[in-house]
């Protein structure tokens, strides 16, 4: 149970930040870069989340963002434990395969009511297809932290801390794909890149 009773501390003055171990580091460590970038994702999908709700006909995707806005809580707590090696003296909160899982499931059954895409699509649309385009690029640089944590020395990164930051953002993008085609439009809501268009006149 989490109880916090004191919003500041000043232990973080001095530009250092406690890790759930209890390990201080460097407000920029890319550990601290990374579980922050995580939670700059699940900010943006809360954001995302004010279009998608019961009215607007994305309820099920609304469903789906607040399943993983919880796992992206799991996903801080992962980064903010290093894994040594060392016995912690109680059970870490990771991600596990089959929240990929459930990533990829919810990728399928979305993306099977879509039209192939016979073009990149641009980062527009309706209100929630343009937030979740933010979300997903906000997820992207989680990934490529995670990534680069992963291969720093002494750092151990989980395979499935990654794979969820991977597949989340392609469900992301298949998400913003469906707000568009459900909103209608000559490409079923697609706003399509139209390779050199600014060289007229």
């Amino acid at each position: 149970m989490v109880v916090l009773n004191r919003i500041y501390t000043r232990t973080g003055d001095d530009g250092t930040t406690a890790l759930s171990s209890g390990e201080r580091r460097a407000k920029h460590d890319l550990r601290v870069n990374a579980y922050g970038t995580v939670d700059e994702t699940n900010a943006a999908i809360g954001v995302a989340r004010l279009h998608t709700g019961a009215d607007t006909g994305l309820a099920d995707i609304d469903a789906m963002l607040a399943r993983i806005q919880n796992d992206l809580f799991d996903l801080g707590a992962d980064f903010a434990t290093p894994d040594t090696g060392e016995p912690l003296g109680y059970e870490p909160l990771r991600i596990v395969p089959s929240q990929v899982d459930r990533l990829e499931r919810d990728i399928d059954a979305l993306n099977g009511a879509l039209k192939p895409l016979r073009s990149f699509v641009l980062p527009a649309g309706t209100p929630a297809a343009a937030h979740l385009h933010v979300a997903r690029t906000v997820c992207r640089r989680a990934e490529r932290l995670a990534v680069e944590l992963s291969r720093a020395p002494g750092e151990i990164v989980s395979p499935a801390a990654v794979k969820y930051l991977n597949r989340l953002s392609d469900l992301l993008f298949v998400m913003s794909r469906a707000a568009n085609a459900r909103a209608g439009g000559p490409e079923g809501g697609d706003v399509l890149w139209v390779p050199a268009a600014g060289r007229g006149d």
